[in-house]
């Protein structure tokens, strides 16, 4: 009897077919793994929503293909502007802030809505289909497998078997909720609203500007539109205090007019506008049992900083490569359980973050305004002039410091640099646009030796199947934390996974099998 597409089979089955669940299955599908892509809506989002796609992001994207065309289809803004009270009261300039550090050195805006269309493009060329008006009922596990009850878009029921499953189903997660996981945390008091417009005025110059006001919080972001007269721009600001309690129905007219005025905004037309409440939370678990949650499903925050989307994609990447050695039999089973701890940490650490940025910037009261509105814009803008401060903003804002050196996964130390960082990005010398990432687009395991390879460590990465890199060494690379000749193993997703600087084989191998990580079939 051949089944129907209705009850087809897959080794995963992704729930939610957002950015980061796109990312999930275009990823798990280059990685060999047959994969299903739900979503209970009816299209993808036709609303530009997250705008920030960081560089680490783009590193990632690197790996299958996708940066060049992210990067052509966005907009590279140059600088950061503070408002105080309606005044200029600083500019911060952000081109190619990160030079040196990241292939991406700069901070790129590229809408949601774009970005989900480009994902599904190179999905389906990979012959994946997102199937639209698909929606989870529940599911449980029976034995080595998931069964998941779906509803179809004719309203019929059926059956999906699946070897693990992920939610990437947002903050009010399916997922989540049959496998009873808790989502501690809380709302914030102000109602905000987003509205895509075009504009004119002082801010309408490609750049990001943030106002601080009396309790009013606006960020006005750029957006790439080469078929408006005007300048396109996203607008997030706070909703008046009276119109708060009437959630439905709210418009441009209920918004917090008077810092959009003192800023000289002449806003011709809002395209789009929509209010929400800002939530954080963490989930209590990030895995149960062979169901995951993935992105918003596992953590929700505040949009300072342009972090939520790309710390699912994040999120994403991490899994992606773990389900893919163990379904192929290339690691052992307990390789999954590094997803929680890597993943979870870095999300409590970014909620908690945001809500002191993000309480700070919205707080009412004489004390909260005087820091806010004339101690914070002077502080601030002489920090800011500093190349390293400067630089520390990018690695901490396009998520390039994020590491797992913690993880049960990360061991050794070489030269300034540890198991469970982000591998240090160094162009190579004399290889016109040549770098040490170039390899990283197999999305397999691999050592590098910056300098020669010792012949034992070659031979022993050769008899276990184990790629091996070695980049002839000049000066730089010890700027970059490299020890000459010392053995780095590289997970998939660009993280090192263990640094010795002796590159023993001894200790490679007993790495190896210590993780049941085989490469030969």
């Amino acid at each position: 009897m051949q089944t129907s597409p209705s009850n087809r089979h897959a080794e995963v089955l992704v729930v939610g077919a957002g950015p980061t669940g796109l990312v999930l299955a275009l990823w798990l599908k280059r990685l060999g793994v047959e994969v299903r892509i739900i979503d209970k809506a009816a299209e993808s989002g036709t609303t530009s929503r997250a705008l920030a796609v960081q560089a680490r992001t783009l590193e990632l994207y690197r790996q299958v293909g996708l940066a060049d065309e992210v990067v052509d289809r966005g907009l590279k803004f140059a600088a950061v502007n503070v408002w105080v009270r309606g005044k200029h009261a600083g500019r911060a300039a952000l081109s190619d802030i990160g030079q040196g550090l990241s292939p991406f050195p700069y901070m790129l805006v590229f809408p949601q809505d774009q970005h989900e269309q480009l994902l599904i493009e190179h999905l389906r060329r990979a012959g994946v289909e997102v199937e639209r008006r698909t929606e989870l009922l529940g599911f449980e596990e029976r034995g080595d497998r998931v069964v998941a009850r779906l509803e179809l878009s004719d309203g019929s029921k059926a059956e999906c078997e699946a070897l693990y499953l992920a939610g990437c189903d947002g903050a009010h997660s399916r997922v989540r909720e049959v496998l009873h996981i808790g989502f501690p945390g809380g709302t914030y008091d102000r109602l905000f609203y987003v509205a895509d417009a075009q504009i004119h005025g002082p801010v309408g110059n490609q750049e990001l500007h943030v106002a601080l006001d009396q309790a009013d919080f606006l960020a006005v972001f750029p957006m790439k539109d080469g078929t408006s007269p005007g300048h396109v721009a996203r607008l997030i600001g706070t909703v008046r205090a009276e119109s708060e309690g009437q959630r439905e129905g709210l418009t441009w007219n209920d918004v917090s007019q008077s810092v959009v005025e003192r800023m000289q905004i002449a806003i011709d037309r809002i395209n789009w506008f929509s209010t929400y409440r800002v939530h954080h939370r963490v989930a209590e678990h990030f895995q149960r049992g062979r169901a995951f949650l993935v992105g918003d499903a596992a953590h929700v925050h505040s949009p300072v900083g342009g972090q939520g989307m790309n710390t699912g994609i994040g999120d994403a990447v991490n899994l992606a490569w773990k389900l893919a050695g163990v379904l192929r039999r290339r690691a052992s089973a307990d390789l999954l359980e590094s997803f929680e701890p890597e993943r979870i940490a870095f999300a409590r650490r970014l909620v908690a973050t945001t809500d002191r940025v993000f309480t700070f910037a919205t707080r009412d009261g004489p004390i909260a305004r005087r820091v806010r509105l004339d101690a914070v814009p002077v502080i601030a803008s002489r920090l800011l002039e500093r190349p390293a401060v400067r630089r520390f903003m990018f690695r901490t804002v396009s998520q390039t410091l994020v590491n797992y050196r913690g993880s049960k996964l990360s061991e050794g130390e070489a030269g300034s640099v540890h198991g469970g960082e982000r591998l240090p990005w160094i162009k190579l010398a004399g290889g016109a646009g040549e770098d040490n990432f170039a390899p990283l687009t197999s999305l397999d395991w691999q050592l590098h030796v910056y300098g020669e390879a010792p012949p034992d460590l070659a031979a022993a990465c050769k008899h276990r199947g184990l790629p091996l890199h070695a980049f002839p060494w000049h000066p730089g690379m010890s700027g970059k934390g490299f020890a000459r000749e010392a053995g780095y193993l590289i997970r998939p997703d660009g993280y090192v996974a263990l640094a010795d600087a002796r590159a023993r084989p001894a200790k490679l191998e007993s790495y190896l099998d210590a993780h049941g990580l085989r490469f030969i079939s």
